[in-house]
């Protein structure tokens, strides 16, 4: 294993590849940063020039010109804000054809497939990619990427993107795959954020710290991990029988929402549209189904049959 990892740094010294870094916000400087580290030379590009200095300062060669940035490498990783953002800073540039662009910023599937049309007419290969960490965990080896695309980008530079994480998946062909996954499974986010938050203000309410429920809250969210399977089997299969917490046991549970709010001062405001979901699946007769049945109410604004949002 040691005679593996040392040949593969050896290559990289000796080839002095260069990738570009387009974008060195947190995530983008992390980007570059690890690519340093693994003995890439690296090509680094920010609307704000001034924030490459700490790259530079690390080894990093900085453009003023996004176009100078793009042909000092035979891959471009763009980690600008959005797909719209690094469509806006690319256009004009000559430079893309013959290149691999691979995107690792945010958006919707829509624009990621808006912003693969682009990359095609510049000329270029395109892979759209997520890191599903924070940059500090960038490089880690349980640091998670996945990518749609063109399979040909991701398998000439699946050593490079490894810098990055230890863990790789190619979704598929279609190349707003990275973009849906990232927007569904980030959905969990959020509420889950929210939901600490609130908990922590509960406590407050009593004087006690934050701190004193984590070791609990990770209990609980490893007791949701288990589950995860199950309400995916339930959903998959639209048998909502299995899982055993009922609609209705939360719908039940609204009640004392509100008066855990009024006990401790705490909003619970953002209950709001969840309560009128269980409301409206009680009204729908599904009162007694797992659930993972108010899902069929998520679908209601889906695409009717027939219809594709791939067009």
């Amino acid at each position: 294993m040691r005679v593996v990892r040392s040949a593969s740094r050896t290559g990289v010294e000796m080839t002095k590849q260069s990738v570009t870094v387009l974008g060195t916000g947190s995530m983008g400087s992390a980007l570059a940063g690890a690519f340093l580290a693994a003995g890439y030379r690296t090509q680094v590009w920010n609307r704000n020039h001034e924030r490459t200095t700490p790259l530079v300062e690390a080894g990093a060669i900085a453009h003023h010109d996004i176009a100078d940035a793009v042909a000092a490498s035979p891959v471009i990783i763009s980690c600008l804000t959005t797909f719209a953002a690094t469509r806006e800073s690319l256009l004009g540039v000559d430079a893309l054809a013959g290149r691999d662009l691979i995107t690792l910023n945010s958006g919707t599937p829509h624009s990621a497939r808006e912003f693969a049309r682009f990359a095609h007419c510049a000329g270029a290969r395109f892979l759209g990619g997520a890191i599903k960490n924070v940059p500090a965990a960038v490089g880690d080896a349980g640091t998670l990427l996945y990518f749609g695309g063109d399979r040909a980008v991701f398998d000439t530079h699946a050593v490079t993107l490894r810098v990055l994480g230890g863990e790789l998946e190619f979704l598929g062909a279609e190349p707003d795959l990275a973009a849906l996954y990232e927007s569904a499974v980030g959905a969990t986010l959020l509420p889950a954020l929210l939901g600490f938050l609130e908990g922590a203000a509960v406590l407050a309410s009593r004087g006690l710290p934050a701190a004193t429920m984590v070791p609990y809250s990770v209990k609980w969210l490893q007791m949701i991990e288990s589950l995860l399977p199950v309400l995916a089997g339930e959903i998959d299969d639209r048998d909502y029988t299995r899982l055993g917490s009922s609609v209705e046991l939360f719908h039940t549970a609204v009640a004392d929402d509100v008066r855990l709010g009024a006990e401790t001062g705490v909003d619970l405001s953002w209950h709001a549209p969840m309560n009128e979901l269980l409301r409206r699946a009680v009204a729908q007769g599904r009162g007694a189904e797992s659930i993972t049945a108010v899902i069929e109410l998520l679908r209601t604004r889906q695409l009717s049959a027939g219809q594709t949002p791939f067009a």
